[in-house]
């Protein structure tokens, strides 16, 4: 469906384009939305950051995600799967500390120690490289939501119709060029999905998009 995720950014810039969305700010969740998020920022003519979240593992399986929470404490959780696992508030409130302070050190690295830009009355478009369970992507959203944001959209160039229905109560909008019924993962639907280092996103980062930063 995707060449790489410049292709996907560039489809979905396209897409934002003709749905005439515009943007004061471009916020891309790392590592793999940083390469999407740049085509957006260029075309949007927006400067390009990034907003990060990290998922919460279940107590005994942590590949298992319960959830998902921002460097601000902006959380998600998956509600039903925490009732059926039977996960006490306990360990919710400890993880929900440490991955909130991945969240911060990440920002961090990507950033040089600069704290997160200031989204209130902005018009914001997040961006990622897919979503599946949306996990993280629900975070991120709730961080820039509570920021004050004026508009936010969500922009994706794939997803399950499922869970990009979910996220629109996240949100003032969600656009993404691909919804396809069959969805397993976000890679299969890239010819060229290798993983994106921090080296290379942070590379995406200070070109800073489109606008003046």
């Amino acid at each position: 469906m995707f060449a790489d995720r410049e292709d996907a950014g560039r489809r979905l810039a396209d897409l934002l384009d003709e749905r005439e969305e515009t943007a004061d700010l471009v916020l891309a969740i790392p590592r793999g939305g940083l390469p999407v998020g740049g085509e957006v920022a260029d075309r949007l003519r927006a400067p390009l950051d990034v907003v990060v979240a990290s998922k919460v593992g279940a107590p005994d399986n942590p590949e298992l995600a319960v959830g998902a929470v921002a460097g601000d404490g902006s959380a998600w959780w998956n509600e039903d799967l925490l009732s059926y696992l039977d996960v006490g508030d306990d360990y919710l409130d400890r993880e929900r500390e440490r991955e909130a302070a991945a969240a911060r050190e990440k920002v961090s690295l990507y950033r040089g120690g600069d704290p997160l830009p200031d989204v209130a009355e902005k018009r914001v478009v997040v961006v990622d490289d897919g979503v599946a369970t949306g996990a993280t992507a629900r975070a991120c959203l709730r961080q820039v939501v509570a920021g004050g944001a004026e508009r936010v959209v969500l922009a994706v160039p794939v997803g399950p119709p499922n869970t990009l229905s979910e996220l629109e109560a996240e949100c003032d909008a969600v656009v993404a060029v691909e919804s396809p019924e069959a969805f397993g993962a976000v890679g299969a639907f890239y010819r060229d999905f290798a993983q994106v280092s921090d080296e290379e996103a942070a590379t995406y980062l200070r070109d800073g998009g489109g606008g003046a930063p």
